[in-house]
């Protein structure tokens, strides 16, 4: 007989990812399971995943394109801020379901091993496939308004990837202080709306002052947003490469600290959750 001894993890380690990846079925039925839930007994079922940022969308091209008249980067505004919004409500959605996942799941977290860590990607999964499905929107927009993908369209799943870690980078750290002071839930909202309008959805990069680029691009969606118009659409403006950098390293760098503090604070977890 096969034994195997659980053992707290050490302070400051990362994840085992190779345990990770043993329980990649666990991932799958969680995440199907999640899915189902969302749409059990709506009237739209997965057409929901399509409705939001389409009426997003009108909103925004109604206002900022033909109100406030802000710059589209050459392309017409409603595919311009629509390609945008794909990522962004991969990472918000993912951001409110990860964070709120532990204490959902609070009697597998407290009754069952599994690694935490399995909880938080099902939750992230499930808003990928929503991703997945108004994916098909855009793709009926590029041919709609006969743009022809940039050459770096390849670059796409890269930034679509990073949409997802910045997503569970933030998620480490919201979920474990949820499961800790449960008013987080209520922060949340307003926190995921800040970070909308601090993130080039509704406008180009390229109106920020020169002077706060660099500090603007300590926030991880920029490089996702930009990264994702300049690789699919071929904006005229061209991202800010030091700006991408940052950006792409302030994801790196809440990604670490958000592992660390993950790993450290599951020896004390399912006592408070």
């Amino acid at each position: 007989m096969t034994k195997t001894r659980i053992q707290p993890s050490k302070p400051f380690s990362l994840p085992d990812f190779k345990e990770l990846w043993d329980y990649r079925e666990l991932l799958a039925v969680l995440t199907m399971r999640d899915i189902k839930v969302r749409y059990k007994q709506t009237m739209l079922g997965l057409l929901w995943a399509i409705i939001q940022p389409v009426l997003m969308m009108v909103v925004f091209t109604l206002i900022f394109s033909n109100v406030a008249k802000l710059s589209s980067d050459g392309l017409p505004y409603p595919i311009f801020t629509f390609c945008a919004l794909l990522p962004w409500q991969l990472f918000s959605r993912s951001l409110t379901d990860a964070s709120m996942s532990l204490t959902i799941n609070k009697e597998l977290v407290t009754k069952v091993y599994c690694p935490r860590l399995i909880i938080l990607s099902a939750s992230i999964g499930s808003a990928f496939v929503d991703f997945l499905i108004a994916s098909a929107i855009l793709g009926g927009m590029i041919v709609y308004y006969g743009i022809v993908p940039s050459a770096n369209a390849y670059m796409v799943p890269i930034f679509i990837a990073l949409g997802l870690l910045a997503s569970l980078s933030v998620s480490l750290w919201f979920s474990v202080l949820n499961a800790m002071y449960r008013d987080i839930r209520y922060v949340l909202p307003f926190l995921t709306q800040a970070w909308m309008w601090a993130s080039p959805i509704a406008y180009s990069s390229s109106e920020i002052s020169e002077k706060w680029r660099l500090v603007y691009a300590l926030n991880p969606m920029v490089s996702v947003v930009d990264g994702m118009r300049w690789s699919l659409l071929g904006t005229d403006t061209q991202p800010d490469m030091m700006m991408m950098v940052v950006s792409i390293g302030a994801l790196f760098a809440l990604l670490l600290g958000g592992l660390l503090f993950f790993q450290r604070m599951q020896t004390t977890m399912v006592d408070v959750i």
